[in-house]
């Protein structure tokens, strides 16, 4: 997983263009996307969407795209509804917009676990969720409570343009250097720790600057050293960016294969040597990283 692209539900042709993005996961929006008013049409399209050949022939290719729905928050009362009308057709996952803590994630998935009962599938897996877990100032005391999340997580996300709304500030990046203000670097690194302690990936908030691909690029690829594993996009122009920015290149692939072979060839539990040099758990757990990148699903 490296590029995770929203598109609004209720656009019938934004849903089918999408499937041609080459984003390896996409999430078919119900909440900021959709307006109040339309709310329910949004529901009654994805369905439809859902359902269409098109759609299905996706969920038969292993090389296609994972598709996740973000539903409204648990807050709205409107999440319900949103599973309702989607979990007939079993999406791969869910997206849980202002999650506070490891209880909104258990909340859903006694949700999700009622109507995977109701629409049973044979060889379906459970329904994946990816939590969106700095939207609001509540949900960062919440980023140490993922631990123990279980299966059904799949990444966390952190988000900026909620927060800046709950925090009152007029601003989330410096004018002059367009980097993250102090309060918005200590929710994306709490969010990078919060996702390496529950072993999911860290996925990298949406860029709301469309048409700017080289800040995109920059952006992605500071992101992608710091140790998120994919970045989401609101733009299918954005993907390919995205995509290869979080692509280990040639030497870094070569250096991960390297170290899998020393460890298999290590007779010491835990450690092996790769040019006269130690190497250890962490060491393992990145290059495993590196040859996992690009995986869609």
């Amino acid at each position: 997983m490296r590029s995770l692209l929203f598109v609004p539900a209720d656009s019938e042709r934004k849903l089918t263009k999408s499937l041609q993005s080459g984003a390896d996961v996409l999430i078919f929006d119900l909440e900021d996307a959709v307006s109040i008013s339309r709310k329910s049409a949004g529901r009654h399209e994805l369905a439809t969407f859902l359902a269409s050949d098109a759609a299905q022939a996706v969920r038969k290719d292993a090389a296609g795209p994972a598709l996740y729905v973000r539903v409204n928050d648990l807050g709205t009362g409107m999440s319900l509804e949103d599973l309702k009308a989607v979990m007939p057709f079993r999406p791969d996952g869910v997206v849980l917009p202002k999650c506070r803590h490891q209880e909104d994630l258990n909340r859903l998935s006694h949700y999700l676990e009622a109507f995977e009962a109701l629409s049973p599938k044979e060889d379906a897996a459970s329904t994946g969720v990816i939590a969106i877990v700095t939207e609001t100032a509540q949900s960062l005391a919440g980023l140490d409570s993922y631990r123990e999340a279980g299966a059904r997580l799949k990444g966390l996300m952190w988000g900026a343009e909620d927060l800046s709304g709950d925090l009152g500030a007029l601003s989330n990046k410096a004018a002059a250097t367009g980097q993250w203000l102090p309060a918005f670097q200590y929710a994306r690194t709490r969010c990078l720790i919060a996702a390496a302690t529950a072993s999911v990936p860290a996925i990298d908030t949406v860029p709301t600057d469309i048409h700017n691909l080289d800040a995109l690029k920059q952006e992605t690829e500071q992101a992608y050293q710091e140790g998120f594993s994919a970045k989401a996009a609101i733009h299918p122009g954005q993907v390919p960016v995205i995509n290869t920015a979080m692509t280990p290149n040639e030497s870094a692939v070569s250096w991960a294969k390297q170290v899998m072979a020393a460890f298999e060839a290590s007779t010491e539990v835990g450690v092996a040597t790769l040019d006269g040099k130690m190497l250890d758990t962490p060491h393992r757990r990145l290059a495993e990283k590196i040859l996992l990148a690009g995986v869609a699903k």
